[in-house]
């Protein structure tokens, strides 16, 4: 006796295969009216996280002493913004720094070729487990660069904006913005890296560069550090930034660009 002919889809991968693949939120199966009890108690606790991440107060002395365990010299500033509240709220004070911030960063050098910027943005979270070593991954491609290096600066409430004015302050050529990124229910622990050629406030954001989804699960510290160098290279050799800026061009002396 034959055997029956298989369907004309088999082996053809389904959602439930995808799940091994992908942290969204495919193939989670139904139950009565809704979700099956895990897939329902799993999407609580990361909107909780999520909500975490957005609420906790960055520990600016717990990422200055971490900085000063890598070697590394830095400055603490506070944004315009008075509370987390008002920093949900006015996008806009989180881009610009509080007065008595401003006169901090003043008088640490006549210029320098890179400075970095840690700020809490939306998710305190990625910044306490991955601000650290991508600044320190960083700061030792710059040092092997023979770029000279301004003092990390650690911002409280700030937004990716504020680093125009703080590289406008400590005469920075370069501006590396780390942030938290706004938390999603598949990772509440994203860090953003936005970097800037010739930092001033009123930039718009169409003049900085952007590396997404820095965290374990996502772009390693280690490859994001090496994007980083490879925009600084290419942003110092052309002198500008954002859209302007050549990708893969042959007549440009700087690497190729990774994509993205």
């Amino acid at each position: 006796m034959s055997e029956p002919a298989k369907p004309a889809h088999a082996g053809t991968p389904t959602l439930r295969d995808l799940r091994g693949l992908t942290q969204a939120r495919i193939a989670l199966g139904a139950h009565g009216a809704g979700l099956p009890t895990g897939a329902a108690l799993a999407f609580g606790l990361d909107h909780a996280r999520a909500r975490e991440a957005v609420w906790t107060p960055l520990d600016a002395a717990a990422i200055r002493a971490a900085l000063r365990a890598q070697g590394l010299e830095s400055v603490e500033v506070r944004s315009a913004v008075s509370d987390r509240t008002e920093y949900l709220r006015r996008p806009d004070r989180g881009r610009s720094l509080a007065p008595e911030s401003a006169t901090v960063l003043d008088g640490h050098g006549p210029g320098f070729d890179v400075a970095i910027v840690i700020a809490d943005g939306l998710s305190a979270t990625a910044v306490a487990l991955n601000a650290v070593p991508a600044a320190a991954a960083l700061a030792a491609r710059v040092r092997r660069a023979g770029w000279s290096l301004a003092p990390v600066v650690v911002a409280s409430q700030g937004r990716v904006a504020i680093g125009d004015p703080i590289g406008a302050r400590l005469g920075a050529r370069c501006v590396v913005v780390l942030i938290g990124e706004r938390p999603g229910l598949s990772a509440s622990d994203s860090l953003g890296c936005y970097v800037t050629f010739g930092p001033e406030p009123g930039l718009p954001d169409s003049r900085r560069n952007c590396i997404s989804n820095i965290r374990e699960g996502g772009l390693s510290v280690e490859a994001a550090a090496g994007q980083m160098e490879a925009l600084l290279r290419a942003m110092l050799a052309q002198g500008t930034s954002g859209v302007a800026l050549r990708r893969g061009d042959p007549a440009d002396p700087t690497p190729a660009l990774p994509a993205g």
